[in-house]
C-alpha cells in the first residue's frame, strides 16, 4: 500500500470510539491522579516549615511533625495510585477489544474480496502490533497522569514558595519543549522506518519460510539467505538509529529540571543575604525541582516521548492495514447471478502452481460441470484434487486460465453473492462454540427449525440431534464430539445453505459406507452441483461422472467405461476394493484415493 503525506490515515480514530465510551472511567482516573499529586504539592512547603518553623528555630517536634505529614501525604498517594489501576484498566481494555475487532474485521474483508494468497505473516505482524499498542497505551495512560499532575504540581508549588524561580524554571520547560519536539520529529522518522524494516524482514522471512521446499529442490538456499540476511541487517541498523535519537532526550531532563536546579544553587546565597528568602524557601524549592520537576521531566523525556511516538506510529500503521476494502462491483461485462440463477461451471486452460518456480500442479486444464450434475474426482495423493476443489470454489488463482460460474470470472469477481453461490466443505470440520441450530444455520440465518430438521433427517444427523438434546443443545464441548459427527453438522450446514455449487473434498471421509452414501445421496438429490473429492470407490460409482487426475492428463467418464479405457482408475478401484471397511473406518480415509 503506497500512502502519501497528505492522505496518509490517522490510527486516532481507531481508538476515538474506545475512549469516547469510558469517559467515567477517565473522570475516575483523573480524579485518583490529582489525589496521588497531592504529595509533590505539599512536599517543597512542608519541608521548608520543616526547616525554618522547627529546626532552625529550635523547634525539634514541630519540624518532625511537618515532616510526619509529608510522610502521611506520600501515603495517601501510593493508596491513590493502587486505586487508579481500576478505571486504567477498564480503559485500555477496551481499547485493545476495539483494535481487535478492527484487525479481525478489516483482515475477513479482505480475505473474502481478495483474489491473491493470503499472507499469513500479515496477520501475526498486526496481532504483535495491536498488542503493542495495548501495552504502550497502559503505560502511556500510568506514566501521563503523573507526568501532567506531577508536573503541575510542582510548578504550582514552587510558584508559591519561591516565585523568583518560578519564571527561570518556565523559561527552562519551555526550551526543553521545543527541543523535545524537535527530537520527536526526528524520532518519529526512524521509528517509523524501523517499523517498515521489521514489516519487510517479517514478510521475507514469511515467504521464505512458505517456500522452503522449493527454495531446497532449486538449490536457491544461498540467495534466500541474502536477501532475509539483507532485511536482518536493514531492521537492526534502523532500530539502533531510533535508539541513538531516543538516547539524546536526555538533554530535555538537563535544560528543563538541572538548569533551573543550578540556577536556584547559584543564586541562594544573594537571595539569603538579601533576606528576600528564608533557607526553608531554598530547600523547598530544591526539594520541588528534584522530588517533583526531574522526575516527571525525565519520565516524559524518556518515556512518554519515545511512547508516544510509537504508539502514533503504530496506530497509523494499523489505521492503513484495517482499511475496509471497496466493495468489488464484478466485472463490467456481466452481472451477480441471483439466487434463481443457474450457474454451469467451467475451466478453461487453467494452470496452477504453489509458486512461480514451481511445477504446475494442475495443468492446462479443461472441464465443463453443467448446472445439476454429479461430479467425483479421483487420482493418487498429492495429484492435486484439493487444489482442483479449491480452484472451483474460487479458494486459489489461477496461474494461467479462467474458472468461470455463470459465464463470470471467479478471480476478478470475488463479491459477495460467490459466497452465496459456492459451498466448499474440507475434511477438517468446524464446529463452532453456540448452539446447534446456530451452527447448523450460519450459512442460511433465516431458514426454519422444520427446514434444519428435515435436512438433518436427510443427511443423517438426526440422531445426533436427539442425542444433543434438540436444535437449542449448547456446543460449548465441541471435543465431545465424534468426528464423524462434526462432519455431519458441517454437511447440514452446507444442505441448508443458498449454495447451487457444493464441493465435499472428503467431508464424509469420517462416516461409515452407509452414512456416507446417506449424506452424499442428500445432495445429489439437493437442487445444484455437486463435486466429490472421493476416497472410496462407491462415492465415484454413486456420481454421474467421474473425473481422473494422474498428473499430466485428465479422464472423464462413468465407472464402467473408465474401467475398461484408465488403467489408473482401474488400479485405483482394485485398491480401493481391496480394502476392509473396518480399516477404512478406523483410518478414517482411503489412502489409496486420497
Amino acid at each position: 500500500m503506497t500512502v502519501t503525506a497528505n492522505t496518509e490515515p490517522s490510527g486516532w480514530a481507531l481508538l476515538r470510539p474506545a475512549l469516547a465510551g469510558q469517559r467515567r472511567s477517565l473522570l475516575v482516573l483523573a480524579s485518583w491522579s490529582v489525589l496521588e499529586a497531592a504529595p509533590v504539592l505539599l512536599s517543597g512547603q512542608l519541608v521548608a516549615a520543616a526547616l525554618d518553623r522547627g529546626f532552625l528555630a529550635g523547634e525539634l517536634a514541630a519540624g518532625l511533625a511537618f515532616l510526619m505529614l509529608y510522610g502521611t501525604a506520600m501515603v495517601l498517594g501510593a493508596w491513590a495510585a493502587r486505586n487508579a489501576i481500576t478505571p486504567l484498566a477498564a480503559i485500555v481494555e477496551a481499547a485493545r477489544d476495539a483494535l481487535v475487532r478492527a484487525v479481525v474485521q478489516a483482515r475477513l474483508a479482505h480475505a473474502a474480496q481478495g483474489s491473491g494468497p493470503v499472507d499469513t505473516s500479515t496477520v501475526a505482524r498486526l496481532t504483535r502490533q495491536t498488542e503493542g499498542v495495548r501495552q504502550i497505551l497502559a503505560a502511556l495512560l500510568m506514566m501521563a497522569r503523573t507526568v501532567v499532575f506531577s508536573l503541575g504540581a510542582a510548578l504550582a508549588g514552587l510558584a508559591t514558595l519561591l516565585p523568583e524561580m518560578a519564571g527561570v524554571t518556565l523559561g527552562c520547560l519551555a526550551a526543553a519543549g521545543a527541543l523535545l519536539a524537535l527530537l520527536s520529529v526526528l524520532f518519529r522518522k526512524r521509528y517509523r522506518e524501523a517499523l517498515l524494516a521489521e514489516e519487510r524482514l517479517a514478510g521475507s522471512a514469511g515467504h521464505a519460510v512458505s517456500g522452503l521446499r522449493d527454495i531446497l529442490a532449486c538449490g536457491g538456499a544461498d540467495t534466500a539467505t541474502r536477501r532475509v540476511g539483507h532485511d536482518v541487517d536493514a531492521n537492526a541498523a534502523a532500530s539502533i538509529a531510533a535508539a541513538r535519537v531516543g538516547a539524546c532526550r536526555i538533554g530535555v531532563v538537563v535544560i528543563g529540571a538541572r538548569v533551573p536546579l543550578i540556577a536556584t544553587l547559584v543564586m541562594a546565597p544573594s537571595l539569603l543575604r538579601s533576606g528576600a528568602v528564608t533557607p526553608g524557601q531554598i530547600l523547598g524549592a530544591v526539594t520541588y525541582l528534584i522530588s517533583g520537576l526531574e522526575p516527571a521531566l525525565r519520565l516524559f523525556a524518556q518515556s512518554l516521548g519515545n511512547m508516544g511516538v510509537q504508539l502514533q506510529v503504530l496506530l497509523r500503521r494499523l489505521a492503513q492495514h484495517t482499511a475496509r476494502p471497496p466493495e468489488s462491483p464484478g466485472p463490467p461485462d456481466a452481472a451477480a447471478p441471483g439466487r434463481d440463477h443457474v450457474p454451469s461451471l467451467s475451466l478453461r486452460g487453467v494452470t496452477f502452481a504453489y509458486g512461480p518456480h514451481s511445477a504446475p500442479i494442475v495443468d492446462d486444464l479443461d472441464l465443463d460441470v453443467p448446472y445439476g450434475d454429479h461430479l467425483a474426482i479421483v487420482g493418487p495423493s498429492g495429484i492435486g484434487k484439493s487444489t482442483v476443489a479449491n480452484l472451483m470454489a474460487g479458494l486459489e488463482p489461477c496461474r494461467r486460465g479462467d474458472v468461470m460460474l455463470g459465464g463470470i470470472r471467479l478471480g476478478a469477481s470475488a463479491g459477495p453473492w460467490l459466497r452465496e453461490a459456492v459451498a466448499l466443505v474440507p475434511q477438517e470440520s468446524y464446529v463452532f462454540a453456540g448452539t446447534l441450530r446456530e451452527n447448523l444455520a450460519y450459512l442460511a440465518p433465516e431458514v426454519s427449525d422444520d427446514e434444519l430438521a428435515r435436512a438433518a433427517d436427510l443427511v443423517g444427523l438426526a440422531p445426533v440431534v436427539k442425542r444433543l438434546g434438540g436444535l437449542d443443545a449448547p456446543m460449548e464441548q465441541t471435543a465431545a464430539l465424534s468426528e464423524g459427527e462434526r462432519q455431519l453438522i458441517t454437511l447440514v450446514r452446507a444442505y441448508v445453505s443458498p449454495a447451487r455449487l457444493v464441493i465435499l473434498d472428503e467431508a464424509t471421509c469420517h462416516l461409515d459406507p452407509a452414512a456416507e452414501r446417506r449424506a452424499e445421496e442428500a445432495f445429489a438429490d439437493r437442487p445444484g452441483t455437486l463435486v466429490i473429492i472421493a476416497h472410496r470407490i462407491s462415492s465415484a460409482m454413486r456420481a454421474r461422472r467421474i473425473l481422473v487426475l494422474d498428473g499430466s492428463s485428465v479422464r472423464i467418464g462413468d465407472h464402467h467405461a473408465l474401467l475398461r479405457d484408465s488403467p489408473l482408475y482401474a488400479d485405483l478401484a482394485n485398491t480401493w476394493a481391496a480394502v476392509p471397511e473396518s480399516a477404512d473406518l478406523a483410518s478414517g480415509r482411503d489412502g489409496a484415493g486420497v
